[in-house]
C-alpha cells in the first residue's frame, strides 16, 4: 500500500554543511540510464526480483516473500547476495510499469532509514530509468563512503540490465 510519507521527493533540501562534512546528513543517490527497449519490457525484467542474478551483478537473488496482489509487487520481500553479504528489501509501492518504491528491511549494510524509488519513463526510442534512494548511515562518518558504494552498485546493475535481452521487446 502506498503511503505518502514513503514517497521520495524529486526536490531535496541541502543539509547543513557541517552535517555533510562529517557524514551525518541523510545520503542521497540518483542514477539514470537509457534502454533501447519499451517501458513494459524493461519493467518486466527489472521487477523480476528472482532474476536479478542474471544481470545485476549479484551472485544470488530470490523472492523471499511474494507480494500481495502481484508476486513482485507491494509487500514482496526480495533478497540479494554477493561476497557473503545478504540484503533484504520490501517493495512498498508498485505501479506497473511506471514506478516502484522499496526499503531495506534487514541485511549486512550499515544503513538505516533507507527508501528507494525506481521510475520508468518513455524516452526517445526506449525507456529511461531513474533510480534513486536515500538513507542514513548506522555509523557516523560512513555515509559518504556508503553513498559512493550504492552509486557504484546502481550504475553496475543498470549497465548489466542494458546488456540483458528484453524478451518482451517488440
Amino acid at each position: 500500500m502506498h503511503r505518502p510519507e514513503d514517497a521520495i521527493r524529486v526536490e531535496s533540501m541541502a543539509p547543513a554543511a557541517g552535517l555533510v562534512r562529517y557524514g551525518l546528513a541523510m545520503q542521497e543517490v540518483e542514477v539514470e540510464r537509457h534502454f533501447a527497449a519499451p517501458v513494459q519490457a524493461v519493467w518486466n525484467v527489472y521487477t523480476d526480483h528472482a532474476g536479478w542474478s542474471a544481470w545485476a551483478g549479484f551472485q544470488e537473488s530470490w523472492l523471499e516473500i511474494p507480494g500481495e496482489t502481484d508476486r513482485n509487487g507491494s509487500g514482496a520481500v526480495r533478497g540479494f547476495g554477493a561476497n557473503g553479504i545478504k540484503v533484504f528489501e520490501e517493495v512498498i509501492d508498485f505501479d506497473p510499469p511506471k514506478r516502484m518504491t522499496y526499503r531495506v528491511v534487514r541485511g549486512g549494510l550499515p544503513m538505516k532509514n533507507h527508501l528507494g524509488e525506481v521510475v520508468f519513463e518513455p524516452d526517445r526510442d526506449g525507456t529511461r530509468i531513474i533510480w534513486r534512494c536515500r538513507f542514513d548511515s548506522k555509523l557516523p562518518g560512513l555515509g559518504p563512503l556508503m553513498r559512493v558504494v550504492v552509486r557504484r552498485v546502481f550504475r553496475g546493475a543498470l549497465e548489466g540490465l542494458a546488456r540483458h535481452s528484453f524478451p518482451d521487446a517488440r
